[in-house]
C-alpha cells in the first residue's frame, strides 16, 4: 500500500463515519501566542475545545501538517539519529466537538488499524492513564474496560502523566490519552522479549502509531485543572510511522514518503545510503527530513531570518548544510535541489509548495550560498582559534570561543566539537551550555509576559464582530483577565459583540472606548489601547485603573466606539494594498504574490515574491496604475460568506500560508483587475483613498521586496513636505528656471574644486613625507633585531591621510616601526606601523599596541598586526600616547 492510499484510506474511512473531511492549518501558528507553530493536529481546533468557537461540524478528520523544534514538545535533536523522529510530519486526525467520546473513538481506530489496513492485532498495544494525585486525575476506567474485550488485560499499559496526559503548552486543553503501540520486530526478537516490554522504552521498531486524546480539562495559569464546557476526541495518528508499520520497513525513511528525496541525495553525494548508524546515513536522513520542514514552511509564508519562527528555519535549514556538508562533502547548495521532487510528491495534497516551487527554490539556493560563505569564515576563524591553543599547549576549545562560534558564523557546537577532535582536541561543553542559558535568559527576560486566568462574567458562543458596519454597538462583556508585558500591566476584555477589528492579516487593531453602563447610568469608560485576535477571540486591550474590577462587574452592558477617523484612515490604505498588488502583477508579472503587510493609519507596507530590485520606471508605472484607479472611484464590491470553490471561481487571489474556512469573504475593486479573499476593512469606492505616493522599496530577505507608501491624508502631507523642499531650494538657488540642471552644475564645480583641494593635500602630505625622513632613528636592537623608529605628532587633513602617510613612509624604510598622532579637526588620532622583525622577535602587535596608547586619549581602535589606527576624545591625551609610544619602540 503506498503512503498516498494509506492517507486516502483514513479519509475515506472517517470520512464514510459522517466525519468532515477539512484542510491542513499552515505550519506557522497564526493568532495563538502560545505557539510559534502548529506542533499537534488539535492546535487549529483549540478555541472549539474551549467553547470561545463554532465548529464547521461536530465530527472533523483531517491530515496537518506539524512542526516540532520549539518549546514542549522539540524532537529536533533526535532527527536523523533515530529512524522515527521528524521536525516536520503528517498527523493524521479525527475530532470530536462534544459529539462522540471513548467507546466510538477506540472502536472505529481498532477497525482502521485491523481491518482497513491489516495490521496484525497481536503486535499491537494499548496504554490507558493510570491517573495523577496530584492533579486530581483518577484511573481511566472507561477506557481500559473498552479497550479489555478488544485486546485482552495483557496487552494494556498503564501509563503515567508523561505518557498518558497530553497537554499541548503550559496552559489550555487537555486530558487521559490512550495511546496504541506497534511491535515492528523479527518474530525470533519477539519471541526473545515481549513487546509490552519495550513500549516507551524508545526502542526504534516498538513505537507509538495512534494517540487517542480525550480532551475533558482546560489547564490553567495557576496550573489547576477546570472541566471544559464539552467532552471531546481529539486523536493524532504519525503518518510517516504507519507508512513504516503498513509497509513493514525498519525506519519511516525506508518508506515511500522519504524514499524519492534520499534518492536524489544519493546522486548528489554520489554515494549509497545504506540506512545505517553512520553519520554519511544519518546526514541524509537529517536532509530528507529538514527539506521538508523548510520546503512547507516557505510555502506557508515564512522565511528565514535572524527572529523567532524565521530563525527556527534558519536554524533547520543550516542543520542540514552542515551535515552535508561535514559529512556528504557536499560543498555547494544541494538542498534548493531537492525541492523539485518534494513538490512533485504533496501536489495534490499540499498544493502549496508546487505553485510556489520556483520561489521556495531560490529562497532556499540564496539562504544555502550565504550559509556555506559563512561556514568557510567560520573554519578560518576555527584554524585561527585552534592555532593559538597549539601556542599555548591547551588543548580545549573554550565554552565562550564555542558559543561565539555559533552566535556569530552560525557554527553549530557539534561541528565545533568534531573538528576539535580531528586536531585533537575537546571543547567546554559546560562552558558553552552556560554562555547558551545566559543568552535564552536574557532573551526570555526581554520578552517576558504573563497572562492570568480568565475572570467569566456571561456564557457566549462566539463573538460577533458589526464593524463592517457599525463604528459603535452596545455589547456585555464575557469575560476579562490581566497581563503582565513590557508595558506594565494591562487588560484584555472580550465582548459578545465588538465594532473593533481586532490586527489580522497585516492591518493592525482598532482603538476607541469602551464606555460602561450600570442600568441606564455611566459608571466608568475604559480607552481601547489595541485590538488583538487571540484564537477565534476578539481581545480588546485597555489600561488598567483604580476599581477595574468592580467595574466591569457592575457593567450591565457596554457601549463600544471605535476611533473611526483613525479607521478611515487604516481603510484607505488597506484598499490601497489591494489595488497595489494588482498593480505590481500587472508590470512585473503574474509571479508577484503577497508575503506579509503592514496596514496602519500612517503608512502601509506591502511584502511581495520577486528576484530583483524594482526599477524606477517600474514603480512609476506602478504608482500610475494605482492612482489611476483611485480616481476611476471603483465602487467596493463586497460578498459575505462565500463558499470558499465559489471564491476561487471568481479568481480570487488567496493569500500563501493563510487558512480559510469553508465560506469566505470576497474583496473585488473591478472583476477585471482586483478580487481577494480578505477579511479586512476598506473604503467604500477607491475615490476615497485620494492619491497614493510611494515612499520606499527594498529588499526584506531572500526572494522578496518591500513597498512602503502613504495615502489619504499622508499621500498629501507628503507631496506639500516635497513641495516645500523644492521651494526652498528655488529660493537658496535665486530661482533657476531648471532646479536640476542648477544643483548639478553645483556638484559639478564642488566636485571640481575637491579634486583641487586632493591634489594640494597630496603635496602637503608629501612634503611632510620628505620632513619625515629626516628625523627616522637608527634603533641598535638592544631589545630585538635592529630597526627604524618615528615617533611624531604631524598636521594632517583626515584619517586617510595619516595611513596613507603611514604606509608611503614604511615603503621608502625598511624595519621601520612608527607611532603617528594628529589633530584632526578637533579629534586625536592614532596610527601605528610595525616591521615583521618586531612583531616575530618582541611579539608585538600593532592591534595590542594602538589599544594601549588609545587609552591616552580616551579612544579606542584596531587592525592588523603590522598596522592599526585609533580615534579618540580627548586631545589632551595625545603627547602622552606618543611619549608611551616612543617607549615602547625603544
Amino acid at each position: 500500500m503506498t503512503s498516498h492510499e494509506i492517507r486516502r484510506h483514513f479519509l475515506d474511512f472517517f470520512h464514510s463515519k459522517q466525519h468532515l473531511i477539512v484542510q491542513s492549518a499552515p505550519l506557522v501558528a497564526k493568532n495563538d501566542p502560545t505557539l510559534m507553530f502548529n506542533n499537534s493536529g488539535m492546535a487549529q481546533f483549540k478555541d472549539f475545545f474551549l467553547g470561545n468557537g463554532t465548529p464547521p461540524a461536530r465530527r472533523v478528520a483531517d491530515t496537518q501538517k506539524c512542526l516540532r523544534v520549539s518549546g514542549k514538545h522539540n524532537d529536533l535533536e533526535d532527527v536523523g539519529f533515530d529512524t522515527y523522529h521528524h521536525t516536520m510530519f503528517e498527523m493524521l486526525g479525527n475530532w470530536s466537538f462534544g459529539d462522540y467520546f471513548k467507546k466510538e473513538a477506540i472502536t472505529w481506530a481498532w477497525e482502521l488499524l485491523t481491518d482497513v489496513y491489516q495490521l496484525p492485532k497481536d503486535r499491537l498495544y494499548v496504554s490507558v492513564f493510570q491517573g495523577d494525585e496530584k492533579d486530581g486525575v483518577p484511573f481511566d476506567q472507561e477506557a481500559f474496560d473498552l479497550w479489555k474485550p478488544i485486546v485482552g488485560e495483557d496487552r494494556i499499559i498503564y501509563g503515567n502523566k508523561k505518557d498518558n496526559f497530553w497537554e499541548m503548552g503550559d496552559t489550555g486543553p487537555c486530558g487521559p490519552c490512550s495511546e496504541i503501540h506497534v511491535d515492528l520486530r523479527s518474530p525470533e526478537e519477539v519471541a526473545s522479549t515481549p513487546g509490552k516490554n519495550l513500549v516507551n522504552a524508545d526502542h526504534p521498531q516498538v513505537v507509538e502509531i495512534w494517540n487517542l486524546v480525550f480532551m475533558q480539562f482546560n489547564r490553567k495559569a495557576d496550573s489547576s485543572l477546570e472541566p471544559l464546557p464539552a467532552r471531546h476526541v481529539d486523536t493524532g495518528m504519525g503518518f510517516e510511522r504507519l507508512c513504516m508499520a503498513i509497509q513493514q520497513k525498519k525506519s519511516n525513511y525506508d518508506t515511500d514518503v522519504f524514499s524519492g528525496t534520499i534518492k536524489v541525495i544519493e546522486e548528489l553525494a554520489g554515494r549509497k545510503y545504506e540506512a545505517g548508524t553512520g553519520m554519511s546515513d544519518v546526514a541524509m536522513r537529517v536532509i530528507a527530513d529538514h527539506i521538508r520542514a523548510v520546503s512547507f514552511a516557505i510555502s506557508d509564508g515564512l522565511v528565514p531570518s535572524n527572529a523567532k519562527a524565521g530563525y527556527v528555519i534558519r536554524r533547520i535549514l543550516r542543520r542540514a548544510i552542515r551535515y552535508g556538508y561535514s559529512y556528504l562533502n557536499l560543498a555547494e547548495p544541494f538542498m534548493s535541489k531537492l525541492v523539485p521532487t518534494l513538490a512533485d510528491q504533496f501536489a495534490d495534497v499540499f498544493p502549496e509548495l508546487n505553485a510556489q516551487r520556483d520561489f521556495v527554490t531560490t529562497v532556499i539556493r540564496e539562504e544555502e550560498i550565504s550559509f556555506l560563505r559563512t561556514l568557510g569564515s567560520g573554519l578560518g576563524r576555527l584554524d585561527q582559534i585552534i592555532s593559538d591553543l597549539d601556542g599555548k599547549g591547551t588543548k580545549e576549545i573554550p565554552g565562550e570561543t564555542v558559543f561565539e562560534l555559533n552566535d556569530t558564523f552560525g557554527f553549530p557546537a557539534d561541528l565545533t566539537a568534531l573538528i576539535a577532535r580531528e586536531k585533537g582536541l575537546t571543547i567546554d561543553e559546560a562552558g558553552f551550555q552556560k554562555a547558551l542559558k545566559e543568552q535564552k535568559t536574557r532573551s526570555r527576560k526581554d520578552a517576558t509576559s504573563s497572562a492570568g486566568d480568565w475572570i467569566d462574567l456571561a456564557e457566549t458562543d462566539r463573538v460577533e464582530f458589526v464593524g463592517y458596519d457599525q463604528p459603535e454597538a452596545y455589547a456585555h462583556i464575557v469575560k476579562y483577565r490581566r497581563i503582565q508585558n513590557k508595558q506594565g500591566t494591562q487588560v484584555q476584555v472580550v465582548l459578545d459583540k465588538t465594532p473593533f477589528y481586532a490586527e489580522s492579516g497585516g492591518q493592525i487593531g482598532d482603538t476607541g472606548v469602551l464606555r460602561l453602563f450600570a442600568g441606564s447610568d455611566e459608571i466608568g469608560m475604559l480607552t481601547v489601547l489595541d485590538t488583538k485576535k487571540e484564537n477565534d477571540l476578539t481581545i480588546h486591550i485597555v489600561e488598567e485603573v483604580t476599581g477595574l474590577d468592580d467595574l466591569l462587574t457592575e457593567a450591565d452592558s457596554v457601549y463600544a466606539v471605535i476611533n473611526n477617523a483613525r479607521r478611515g484612515l487604516i481603510s484607505s490604505n488597506h484598499s490601497a494594498t489591494h489595488l497595489l498588488h494588482s498593480a505590481l502583477r500587472e508590470v512585473l508579472g503574474k509571479h508577484v504574490a503577497q508575503k506579509g503587510s503592514y496596514v496602519g493609519p500612517d503608512a502601509l507596507r506591502f511584502d511581495f515574491s520577486h528576484f530583483s530590485k524594482v526599477t524606477d520606471e517600474q514603480l512609476a508605472e506602478v504608482e500610475r496604475i494605482v492612482n489611476e484607479k483611485i480616481r476611476e472611484n471603483i465602487k467596493l464590491d463586497e460578498k459575505r460568506n462565500v463558499p470558499i470553490g465559489q471564491a476561487k471561481e471568481l479568481g480570487a487571489t488567496a493569500l500563501f500560508g493563510e487558512k480559510y474556512g469553508d465560506f469566505v469573504r470576497v474583496i473585488t475593486f473591478d472583476p477585471t483587475y482586483s478580487v481577494e479573499l480578505c477579511g479586512g476593512t476598506h473604503v467604500p469606492a477607491t475615490g476615497h483613498i485620494g492619491l497614493f505616493k510611494f515612499t520606499g522599496e527594498g529588499s526584506v530577505s531572500t526572494g522578496i521586496r518591500r513597498i512602503e507608501g502613504k495615502t489619504s491624508a499622508g499621500a498629501e502631507a507628503l507631496v506639500n513636505e516635497q513641495m516645500a523642499v523644492v521651494s526652498e531650494l528655488k529660493d537658496l538657488l535665486k530661482a533657476p528656471k531648471d532646479v536640476v540642471k542648477a544643483v548639478q552644475a553645483l556638484l559639478d564645480e564642488r566636485s571640481s574644486l575637491q579634486k583641487q583641494v586632493d591634489a594640494l593635500q597630496n603635496e602637503k602630505v608629501q612634503q611632510l613625507k620628505n620632513q619625515l625622513l629626516d628625523k627616522i632613528e637608527s634603533m641598535n636592537g638592544t631589545a630585538g633585531p635592529s630597526h627604524s623608529r618615528l615617533v611624531e605628532r604631524v598636521d594632517v587633513p583626515s584619517a586617510d591621510a595619516l595611513k596613507q602617510l603611514a604606509y608611503d613612509l614604511k615603503a621608502k624604510v625598511d624595519n621601520l616601526a612608527l607611532v603617528l598622532g594628529a589633530d584632526i579637526n578637533g579629534k586625536p588620532q592614532l596610527a601605528v606601523m610595525l616591521p615583521d622583525s618586531l612583531i616575530q622577535s618582541r611579539n608585538l602587535n600593532a592591534g595590542q599596541v594602538i589599544k594601549e596608547l588609545a587609552k591616552n586619549i580616551k579612544g579606542g581602535g584596531g587592525g592588523q598586526p603590522f598596522f592599526a589606527t585609533a580615534g579618540g576624545t580627548d586631545l589632551s591625551g595625545l603627547d602622552a600616547a606618543l611619549a608611551q609610544g616612543k617607549e615602547l619602540l625603544s
